[in-house]
């Protein structure tokens, strides 16, 4: 998880993190070309203070906010038929990044609404395939993607909206954009957007045309490019009641609906990967303007593309590593346990003041992450060139403030992108639960080892004792000597082992000690330490 998040940050202009950057530029110049599309309206608002790249624009714009740091945001989520992907973990990760830049660098709150696609084609065959049922199929992909982003560290939207949930308000939907002339319904129960009767609105994020000749197409659509808000059921299919018979939603309408549920016809920013600026994003926008009657639905478009290589994942290796490097140095010379010669803590008040101002202009420049890693990795070298290692201590005071700042200040960067570089983690439920209980058979062994070592004393000799043998009772006294000699030397070992028994107790980890063995087992909820760091958070 760090490893994935500081290469998305570190390597920020090779992987395309910033907003709409990399390859998700190279793609919508591609889709462009040369043809005129419609003019993007700068939105009315309070000024975030922040520059974003915008798909709809194909431009760098200041990002406007319609309510003053407040955000609106509809994310694409997942079609939950099956295990996501490291697409999907690039793009979320990377907009995640972006969420946090907003909150804790430019103090705005994020209001974010995920749709879940909980009914679809793909969705349908695989339950088919399984042979289960489609609804049960959707609930355990859509928990088993909901985990991955929690290992990935992506903070869960404000509210997740599964499709199948939205069915009535889909319906009524379809229902406005068929009143107001653009979309219509077919004898075999499909309904379709009409894209020739939107004209030049059409093509808002690409150059397609309604007037380009269509290729033949076999089906009850007037024109090629219509696209489908309501399809038609099919025998033995997950279906329901609307007013053109039994079916289910079309994909485009099903983000149009939830967006619109929440947030009305005011969106800040949308997301998604490059792939779906066409047709989704595409055909969302034409849906929605038709359905509110507004000139512009969905301010800022913000499009990923997945270009992680073996390169960048070292560049983020080789990073974490420096960075971890100077923390644990810096760590040990606050602590004497590192001993150097006296510090200019002028040069680096100096340099942490100058960091923190071109961190906060990086991520005003389109979220660059790059850029702001690189002023911190700046800062390090300039940390690293004072702490050399002197062997004679010359009894000059500490710097440890300058010092305590500069990790303060790494860490709380880190930590606001979603990453740590504690020492001790805490264990999360699922596979890390095997690696863990794994690691406390070994410690418990071990422990064990040293437990029976420290207790197996010599046993005292069997020899007769005859009355007046002066050499049998020296024998006997030698002995007890060594004994109390070794139970002497050995008792900081069973003092260890207690003590070890008692700190993992305070975890909820507890041993039982037994003539042979020894064995454990861990409490529900935790132990007290962990209770009582749960009540502070």
């Amino acid at each position: 998880m760090t490893m994935l998040r500081g290469a998305a940050a570190a390597v920020a202009r090779r992987c395309g993190l910033r907003a709409g950057s990399g390859g998700g530029k190279v793609a919508a110049r591609r889709c462009c070309s040369a043809a005129r599309r419609r003019e993007w309206v700068p939105p009315v608002g309070r000024d975030s203070g922040i520059m974003a790249y915008n798909s709809r624009s194909r431009t760098k714009e200041p990002l406007v906010l319609a309510k003053d740091r407040v955000a609106t945001w509809y994310s694409c989520g997942p079609t939950v038929y099956d295990h996501a992907h490291l697409g999907h973990a690039c793009s979320y990760v990377r907009f995640d990044i972006i969420r946090r830049i907003m909150t804790k660098f430019f103090g705005i709150e994020v209001i974010m609404v995920m749709g879940i696609t909980d009914i679809d084609d793909k969705i349908i065959k695989r339950a088919n395939e399984m042979n289960m049922s489609p609804v049960a199929l959707a609930r355990i992909y859509e928990e088993d993607f909901k985990q991955d982003m929690a290992a990935l560290k992506v903070l869960p939207p404000t509210a997740y909206m599964r499709v199948t949930e939205n069915i009535p308000q889909i319906i009524s939907f379809i229902e406005t954009v068929i009143a107001n002339g653009q979309a219509y319904a077919t004898s075999q129960g499909n309904v379709y957007f009409d894209v020739k009767s939107w004209g030049k609105r059409y093509g808002v994020l690409t150059t397609i045309s309604p007037d380009t000749p269509d290729e033949a197409v076999n089906t009850d659509k007037r024109h090629g490019k219509d696209f489908a808000l309501w399809k038609a059921a099919k025998p033995q299919e997950l279906s329901w009641t609307s007013p053109w018979g039994k079916g289910r939603p079309g994909w485009h309408i099903e983000c149009s609906t939830i967006s619109s549920a929440v947030f009305g016809k005011q969106l800040d920013i949308h997301t998604g990967g490059i792939d779906l600026a066409f047709p989704h994003h595409e055909n969302e926008i034409a849906q929605c303007e038709v359905y509110h009657q507004c000139e512009q639905w969905g301010n800022y478009f913000l499009h990923s593309a997945v270009e992680f290589s073996d390169e960048s994942m070292d560049d983020a290796k080789n990073l974490l590593q420096a960075i971890s490097s100077f923390i644990k140095d810096a760590n040990a010379y606050i602590k004497g346990q590192l001993i150097c010669d006296p510090v200019r803590e002028d040069i680096l008040w100096e340099r942490l003041a100058s960091t923190k101002v071109t961190v906060k202009a990086s991520f005003a420049d389109d979220f660059d992450t790059s850029r702001a890693v690189a002023a911190i990795m700046d800062l390090i070298h300039h940390g690293n060139r004072q702490l050399k290692a002197v062997t004679k201590d010359t009894g000059s005071p500490r710097s440890s403030v300058v010092y305590g700042s500069i990790i303060s200040y790494i860490e709380g960067f880190f930590n606001a992108l979603g990453m740590s570089f504690e020492e001790r983690q805490v264990a999360v439920k699922g596979d890390s639960s095997a690696v863990l209980s794994n690691v406390i058979d070994e410690l418990v062994q071990f422990r064990t080892k040293v437990r029976h070592y420290a207790l197996a004393l010599p046993e005292a000799a069997e020899t007769a004792l005859v009355e007046g043998d002066a050499g049998a009772k020296g024998s006997k006294r030698e002995e007890k000597e060594k004994r109390q000699q070794l139970m002497g030397e050995r008792r900081p070992l069973l003092e260890a082992c207690d003590s070890l028994r008692e700190n993992l107790a305070a975890f909820g980890i507890h041993i039982k000690d037994r003539a042979a063995v020894s064995t454990w087992e861990m409490a529900e909820g935790g132990g007290q330490a962990e209770q009582q760091a749960q009540g502070k958070s």
